[in-house]
């Protein structure tokens, strides 16, 4: 009766350690492994608890691993994604600065020929008006020679 009372008190120890405990804590198989009275079927039970145990863990490793790693590349992937947009607007902002100074250059392009244009107008106006002058003063001259001739055909 008192070997049985401590066998019960014992696997209750066991029982109670062994949920207190981790599965894959060291101290959880030196605690249960040692028990000599345990009958072989609790033995095949508690091994078969602690290999679930243990695979459980593993998968539970490998399943934290296979999300870490697809949350590392989901980040991968989003910031390929921000490089590819920044580089997207920064060509865009090139392009833009581009036109703009295809703009410019048009716009001076137009305004030295205006000023070119203006230029050769006035030029020619010049031109115009010494040929108006040259043809005015000749006539002045013709006029004045035309009446010294008159004069001189009076006066004879």
């Amino acid at each position: 009766m008192l070997n049985r009372s401590l066998t019960l008190k014992v696997w209750l120890l066991a029982i109670v350690l062994a949920k207190a405990l981790p599965v894959n804590s060291p101290a959880y198989g030196q605690i249960i492994q040692p028990i000599p009275q345990q009958p072989e079927f609790f033995q095949e039970r508690m091994r078969q608890q602690q290999e679930q145990g243990i695979q459980q863990t593993q998968e539970q490793m490998k399943e934290t691993w296979l999300r870490l790693n697809l949350q590392q590349q989901q980040l991968q992937l989003q910031q390929l994604q921000q490089q590819q947009e920044f580089a997207r607007q920064r060509q865009e902002l090139i392009r833009q600065q581009q036109f703009r100074l295809q703009q410019e250059q048009t716009r001076l392009q137009q305004q030295q020929f205006t000023q070119q244009q203006q230029l050769r107008i006035q030029q020619q106006q010049l031109r115009q008006d010494q040929q108006i002058r040259q043809q005015q003063q000749f006539r002045l001259q013709e006029q004045r020679r035309q009446q010294e001739f008159r004069q001189q055909k009076q006066n004879l």
